[in-house]
């Protein structure tokens, strides 16, 4: 009887210790949220702008023209090989345009392709007198259905 007691008392340790070592953690390094929509940056040097930090080159004799299209990636397929994943443009969706430093740049709305584009001379853009290698690093920020949201991009000078 002895033997039994000991037994499931043990047993009751062993799974009180195994409870307690599943509790649940916040993983310390990651603490984004994933985008509620998919900014792509037109004419990107990537081809689309899937990098960190998309870069566009423009002339430094020419204003400058940056466009971004919003998508909204519909999941509801992608267990469906004939479906997958569809994305669908955002329309008339607020955007703001900062530099890096806060500086407000322009704000924009999406038409009905899910497209916004900027025409800005590099003046502008705070540089006065561009040269080759001239760059402007932005930030296009908005909120899509509740969730806030922010692409970085930079635009370069060219000959």
């Amino acid at each position: 009887m002895k033997r039994y007691k000991l037994f499931i008392l043990s047993g009751l340790v062993a799974v009180g210790g195994l409870l307690a070592g599943c509790e649940k953690k916040e993983d310390p390094f990651v603490d984004r949220v994933v985008a509620p929509v998919l900014v792509l940056v037109d004419g990107a040097a990537d081809g689309g702008g899937q990098t960190a930090e998309p870069v566009v080159t423009s002339k430094i004799s020419a204003p400058v023209v940056m466009t971004v299209k919003i998508l909204e990636l519909d999941k509801s397929g992608i267990l469906n090989n004939k479906i997958g994943i569809d994305s669908i443009p955002v329309a008339s969706l607020a955007l703001k345009l900062t530099k890096r430093d806060g500086t407000a740049i322009a704000d924009l709305k999406t038409d009905n392709t899910g497209k916004a584009t900027l025409t800005k001379t590099w003046a502008e853009l705070g540089i006065t007198a561009p040269a080759v290698g001239s760059s402007v690093s932005l930030t296009w920020a908005g909120e899509y259905k509740g969730q806030a949201f922010a692409r970085l991009s930079r635009v370069q000078g060219v000959n």
